[in-house]
Parts: C-alpha cells; structure tokens; sequence
C-alpha cells in the first residue's frame, strides 16, 4: 500500500487551497486526500514503537491511536458547535466498520478461499461489546421519548456523562481482557507474520507519530471548516457528511489492511480491526467526545436521533449472526455490503 504515500503530495496542495481561500468543495477533497497517508503514517509509527515496547504497551498504543484521526476530526468539529456532525460521524464510523469494512473483508477473503474460520471465542466477545454499544444507544434515546419535555434535555446530558464512565470503564476492562487475562485467546490476531523487527529507532518513530498527528490536526482543520459549504454546494445533509464521508476518510487506510489480510486467510486479524474500531469508536472515543463536549461547552449526548440508532441496531444485529458461528463466506460479505448500501442510501435521502 505504499502507493498510498503518494497522496502526501495534497498536503501543501490543501494549505496553498486554504491560504489562498479557495473554493470550499477543493479545500474539503484536498485536505481528505492528504488524511489518508497520514492516517496510514499514524499507524506505521505507533506499530514500530509497539514492537519496541513489548506486547502490553504495544496493544494499548494500538487501541490509543487506532481511531485518532476520528477523534481529531470529531474535536475539531466539536469546537466549530457542529453537534450534528460528530453524533453523525459516531453513527458513520460504526456502522462502516462492521459493514463496509467487515463485508469487504469477508467478501474477498471469500472469493479466494471457500470457506474461512476465526476464533469464535473472541468473535462472541466482541458481539456482546457491540450489544452493549447498541444499548448505550438505546437508553439515552427511550429516555428522552419517556420523559417531559422540559426535564429531558438537562437530563439526558447528565445521563450521558455517567454512561460515558461506565463505557470507558467497560473499555478499560475489555483491554485487561484481551492483553492480560486471556491474551492466549488473540494470539493469532498479531500483525506480522512470524517475528516483526523494527524498522525505525525508538526517538524517529515518535516523532513520526507526532509530526503525523499534528499535520491530520492542521488538515482536519482544514476539513471541517469547509463541511458547511460543502454541504450547500453538493446539496447534501451533514447527517450524510458525517454518517458517510468522514469516516470513509478517517479509515481509509485501515479499511485496505483489513481486506489485504482477509485475502491472506488472516480473519483473526481483519476481524480484530473491522470489529474492533467500531468497539473503540463506541467504547471509547464516543465516550471521550461526550465528555470533551462537556469541558469546552458543547453539549454532545449519547442521544442520537432514532434512525441512527435503529440502523446501528440493525447493523450490529447481522454482524453478530455472521459472525457468531466462526466461520465466514463470500455471500456473507455481500448480505453485509448489501446492509450497509441500503443504510447508506436511506441517509442519502433523509431529510
């Protein structure tokens, strides 16, 4: 994928587009395009410092940054008032996870092999974290439909901020879980194929990391100060902006290692990425947001709108049948890709 580094090339194209004042629409697709290997960079530098730092850090690492580029997306649009936008992006990012990403994956792997497996162990494991993101969902919205109208609003924030500390912490335990008290059970779900050695010395890798992370900081500037107008001159919704585009951007990268390793019969691994961001972005990055909306004054709620909640609840629903029995197909794939089309079309056309 090293291809993918060639998109660098839009990073003093976006900053010559936003200096100059350019036209919004090549301001959002150049400040996109140079996300991407940025995100990819992100990836490569926080893997090599996990090689350096053992298993246990290396895993937390992995889990800190694996959705960064979101998450630096989603504050940036937090500190512009675009609630909407972020609550969109949540939905975007859980539901491309484990239906475009996942259906892609299982689909191709698919093709090339008849029939693959995976442990079935950690595939129930993550099928009940997905449950319980679902219902996360699902309280905050039955208690605003539940509740009078002029208590629900003020209640509901304070609902969110608790059950953002008790997904953090559900999170936290979930890591104790995979990285310590049965870490054996993801053995197979390494990144490597036999032993990895790094590439890059301790000091370069973080400063890969950091320099990397700060230009998506810059470019998600960028990108988020160009969504209004972009959504005026393509007529579309910020729902779509944020359920569809955004997260496609954010996860670029990670979607093509995804599907790469699917096709080399590694579903352990494809299923720990696809499955496991859009744990993190529910678990983890969902509750950050809540809380950092909190601190800034922007009152970002664990109340998404009931069709965001009722597509991530039919999302999460298919995913946990196809995946519950530890084996995968082709046609699974599709009936996943088929889910997340007819998901994708009902934002495109809901007003």
């Amino acid at each position: 994928m090293k291809y993918l580094y060639l998109l660098l090339l839009f990073i003093p194209i976006s900053l010559t587009a936003e200096l100059l004042h350019w036209d919004p629409t090549v301001i959002f697709l150049t400040s996109s395009l140079a996300i991407v290997p940025l995100a990819k960079l992100m990836g490569y530098a926080t893997e090599e410092i996990a090689l350096k730092a053992g298993q246990g850090i290396g895993g937390l690492l992995n889990a800190t940054f694996g959705n960064a580029v979101e998450l630096i997306i989603a504050i940036m649009a937090l500190q512009r008032g675009l609630v909407g936008v972020v609550q969109a992006s949540i939905t975007g990012s859980i539901l491309g996870n484990i239906l475009l990403v996942l259906g892609l994956s299982v689909l191709m792997g698919g093709i090339k092999y008849k029939k693959q497996t995976f442990n079935q162990t950690v595939a129930g494991t993550n099928a009940a974290m997905l449950t319980l993101s679902v219902v996360a969902l699902l309280i905050p919205a039955a208690f605003v439909l539940t509740s009078p109208a002029n208590v629900a609003v003020r209640g509901v924030q304070n609902l969110s901020h608790w059950v953002a500390f008790v997904l953090l912490i559900i999170y936290g335990l979930s890591l104790l879980f995979s990285l310590g008290t049965h870490s054996h059970l993801y053995d197979g779900s390494s990144h490597g194929e036999g032993v990895e050695e790094p590439k890059l010395s301790m000091p370069k890798a973080i400063a890969l990391l950091l320099v990397a992370t700060g230009l998506v900081a810059l470019e998600s500037e960028f990108l988020v100060g160009s969504i209004e107008a972009v959504t005026h001159q393509w007529g579309l919704s910020e729902l779509f902006i944020g359920v569809i585009l955004i997260p496609l951007i954010g996860n670029a990268a990670e979607h093509l290692t995804s599907v790469t390793v699917a096709m080399k019969n590694k579903m352990d691994l494809s299923l720990g990425i696809a499955v496991g961001s859009s744990l993190q972005i529910a678990l983890l990055v969902a509750p950050i947001l809540v809380l950092v909306g909190w601190a800034i004054g922007q009152p970002l709620t664990l109340h998404f709108n009931l069709f965001e909640v009722v597509a991530i609840a039919a999302a999460v629903a298919i995913a946990n049948l196809i995946a519950l029995d530890g084996e995968s197909n082709w046609f699974e794939g599709a009936q996943l890709l088929g889910t997340y089309l007819i998901v994708g079309l009902a934002f495109f056309f809901h007003p």
